[in-house]
């Protein structure tokens, strides 16, 4: 049981994980322990997330989230496979705390009148410069 929130927690069903060998430094270690876990949660089929959340969270996840809908994540930081399975557990549930929170929603606005005559000031100076640097013979 994943405990992300006080209301939400994510069963050990949702979730499978596969340890293989990681990549990098470490040694002997790396060719014969098998420390790098891959964790696989089945966000589509959760049923403890709202369907506002899942879109939020397949956002979030970008690449991670595949075809099937499952949110992929891979540690290998550390040399100890306990250290990466907590790693690898709370990346999920920083994952899926982003995506409780809503997006605000955007207040269209309306330039000020002061802006869109600064702007407009701006245009007008530069079409001045521009002017001058053109060469004088061309303008007969």
């Amino acid at each position: 049981m994943l405990r992300i929130t006080d209301h939400i927690a994510i069963a050990d069903w949702e979730m499978t994980e596969t340890f293989s060998r990681a990549s990098g430094p470490g040694g002997q270690n790396v060719n014969k322990v098998s420390t790098a876990v891959d964790l696989r949660f089945e966000a589509e089929r959760s049923p403890h997330l709202t369907p506002e959340i899942k879109a939020r969270l397949r956002r979030l996840a970008g690449r991670r989230w595949t075809a099937d809908g499952a949110v992929l994540i891979r540690a290998e930081e550390t040399r100890s496979q306990a250290r990466n399975r907590e790693i690898a557990r709370e990346r999920l549930a920083e994952l899926i705390r982003a995506a409780l929170v809503p997006r605000k929603r955007r207040i269209a606005t309306r330039p000020t009148l002061s802006s869109q005559r600064r702007r407009l000031e701006g245009k007008a100076h530069r079409s001045t410069v521009k002017s001058l640097r053109s060469n004088p013979d061309a303008e007969d």
